[in-house]
């Protein structure tokens, strides 16, 4: 019988750690601009086009609108967006950022260069890494949409 391979030979515990450890990180950055890593990523998202239906920031964020909802209302809450239903389909909801949102970004600016810089990888380092884990998740998704259909 072959050996059983242990946790550290696991690639997807190498990328649960990882994950862990840069949420924790962010959590860190983050506390500073009163924002959660998930919050953040909206925000992300809404800086780089602001108003957006929530269907298409559950899209880009792969996120379903359970998930999705309770964040949109904190972010509300906060200052940071508003939501608006369109009038020619009121089940559809506009979400934009208010001026503290947009002003917000340039609190946000140096995140993921302290982010960056707190890895140890170079830049290069860190577009290799980056464009390996959108192949993977690129992969896996059409893997699991095959193993599902």
């Amino acid at each position: 019988m072959p050996d059983s391979p242990t946790l550290s030979q696991q690639v997807c515990f190498a990328l649960y750690s990882a994950s862990r450890a840069t949420t924790a990180l962010y959590r860190a950055v983050l506390k500073e601009l009163n924002l959660t890593y998930p919050q953040y990523l909206v925000m992300l998202v809404l800086w780089d086009g602001d108003g957006l239906e929530v269907r298409e920031l559950g899209r880009e964020l792969q996120l379903d609108s359970g998930t999705l909802s309770p964040l949109l209302k904190r972010l509300e809450h906060l200052g940071l967006v508003e939501r608006s239903r369109l009038a020619e389909d009121e089940r559809r909801v506009l979400v934009r950022l208010t001026p503290a949102g947009r002003g917000l970004q340039a609190k946000a600016v140096d995140v993921p260069g302290r982010i960056a810089a707190a890895t140890g990888l170079d830049e290069e380092e860190l577009i290799a890494l980056r464009e390996t884990l959108h192949r993977i998740s690129a992969t896996l998704q059409t893997t699991e949409s095959e193993t599902t259909s």
